[in-house]
């Protein structure tokens, strides 16, 4: 026979396996239904795992067992998803928790917004880029004392960095975000950009020394190393130089640090925009202790957990897949004390009124072991 001969063959079979398949479907809708009144789960992995090796029992070739077990594997999952999607019809699915809201709720008197850092850092400027002059803003020494604040409501609001698109992630705010009982209800977007700042009668050619943070002078470092002349210092904060260059007052020294920074401590622009990538920005996430989210909400953002073992990442984004539902970002984190198995921290695209959304999150809550909704903002 030619190849087209054996093309003939496989549709045969295919449109077999077709009939078969619907069938098969219309079955796990019924036992969907027969859970229902009996009050059980949909995943029972022991039991899925047990059929799985029976079927793989029934292949008579040893070298098609593999594939036999991948083939049921991927049903079984299927059909999970079918069922999941008969629970939401008669409204029992995962509790999300959250409240829709029109706009994000306000205290009566001022609001009070938290950030990390020190007047003039850019979690301070992206404090005021969201919430304006009229909030009262006010820093915190850590990541971990503002999600603290918020927490026990003492903030209304909380900033936190939380990606940048040049260093990447700030993975220890997603740590936080598991051990406080906080949920992401905004983000803004603050692009970064450096300046050489310094006391007013200060001149560029008699700079000497320039202090920042040390991913401050890295970022700078293609105007920083053109003045081999200069000596750099490393300090904890870009505000922290810019104000050490006011304290001192020194026309020798100079900063890197935010056009902010340089208002706030009343210094002289020597040079603007002296960051290497001038579409270096940081990604912020606005937190609330209440878990709510607004109309136009458009990303929901997730964590879960999963064991060691082959395959388990791959069905739980078998879900979104199922669903329709876009992933736009994957980190994932090591769970502490529990050698080689993950905690996987995902953004996508959606609303938590939409269903296709929904559904996806109804079958990881019930096969992932550990799962959290951290906002849809």
């Amino acid at each position: 026979m030619d190849l087209s001969d054996y093309r003939d063959q496989l549709d045969e079979i295919d449109h077999k396996m077709v009939d078969l398949f619907e069938e098969r479907l219309e079955v796990c809708r019924q036992a969907a239904a027969s859970k229902l009144q009996d009050v059980r789960p949909v995943h029972d992995g022991e039991g899925e795992e047990g059929r799985l090796d029976v079927l793989e029992s029934l292949v008579a070739n040893a070298r098609d067992k593999k594939a036999m077990r991948e083939l049921f594997t991927q049903i079984l999952a299927i059909s999970r998803r079918i069922q999941y999607e008969v629970f939401a019809e008669y409204g029992r699915r995962y509790d999300q928790g959250f409240q829709k809201v029109d706009v994000l709720p306000l205290p009566d008197g001022q609001l009070r917004v938290v950030y990390p850092g020190v007047e003039g850092s850019y979690s301070h400027g992206a404090a005021l880029q969201y919430f304006g002059d009229g909030a009262k803003i006010y820093p915190v020494l850590t990541f971990e004392n503002a999600m603290r604040e918020v927490q026990e409501g003492w903030a209304d609001y909380g900033l936190l960095p939380i990606e940048n698109s040049s260093a990447g992630t700030v993975v220890d705010n997603y740590d936080l975000l598991l051990k406080y009982h906080n949920y992401i209800v905004a983000e803004t977007f603050l692009p970064v950009s450096h300046a050489l700042l310094a006391v007013q009668d200060a001149k560029l050619e008699g700079i000497q020394t320039v202090f920042s943070h040390p991913q401050g002078l890295m970022q700078s470092s293609d105007f920083l190393n053109a003045h081999k002349e200069w000596r750099q210092v490393s300090l904890v904060n870009t505000a922290v130089a810019a104000k050490k260059v006011l304290e001192d007052g020194d026309p020798t020294q100079a900063a890197v640090a935010s056009e902010i920074a340089g208002k706030l401590y009343g210094l002289k622009v020597l040079k603007s925009s002296i960051q290497n990538n001038q579409n270096n920005t940081t990604r912020f996430v606005i937190l609330s202790s209440r878990p709510v989210y607004r109309e136009d909400a458009n990303k929901v953002s997730i964590c879960f957990e999963l064991p060691h073992r082959s395959g388990s990442l791959y069905n739980m984004l078998g879900h979104f897949i199922f669903n329709g539902v876009n992933m736009v970002r994957i980190e994932s984190r090591p769970i502490p004390g529990r050698n080689w198995e993950y905690r996987f921290f995902i953004d996508l695209e959606g609303s938590l009124q939409d269903a296709g959304l929904r559904n996806a999150l109804d079958g990881i809550s019930a096969e992932a072991g550990n799962f959290w909704i951290f906002g849809n903002y």
